[in-house]
């Protein structure tokens, strides 16, 4: 057994939810997410907020993006967070997998994640 340290935190009703809920749904406990969160602190950097913006450290993002089965030159370079003009580059070069319909570039996602893999 590690040393550890009692720690006691107030959160608002809301974020001690989520915390709860978290552990819950990742079948972790809350102690072990905490405990996470704070080894990551020396590895990267993490936005804690509350709703009265009396604490943030550092700074976080997320941007859900689900992609759909076949995108279009614009929706790859979203997904890849690249320039659109590299997927034209890459297709025309024929390095990426995809196919002109009408004159336009399309590219399957699961080919794309297999490229992606592979390479």
């Amino acid at each position: 057994m590690t040393d550890r340290t009692p720690l006691y935190v107030r959160l608002p009703n809301a974020e001690a939810e989520r915390l709860r809920e978290a552990a819950h749904r990742l079948g972790r406990s809350k102690q072990d997410l905490i405990t996470s969160l704070v080894a990551t602190l020396d590895d990267r950097r993490v936005t804690v907020e509350t709703h009265d913006d009396q604490l943030t450290v550092g700074h976080a993002e997320f941007r859900p993006f689900a992609p759909p089965d076949v995108l279009t030159v614009a929706q790859l370079a979203q997904w890849l967070q690249v320039d659109p003009t590299a997927i034209d580059e890459l297709a025309e070069q024929g390095d990426i997998p995809g196919r002109k319909l009408a004159g336009e570039w399309r590219f399957a996602r699961e080919a794309v994640l297999d490229w992606l893999a592979n390479r």
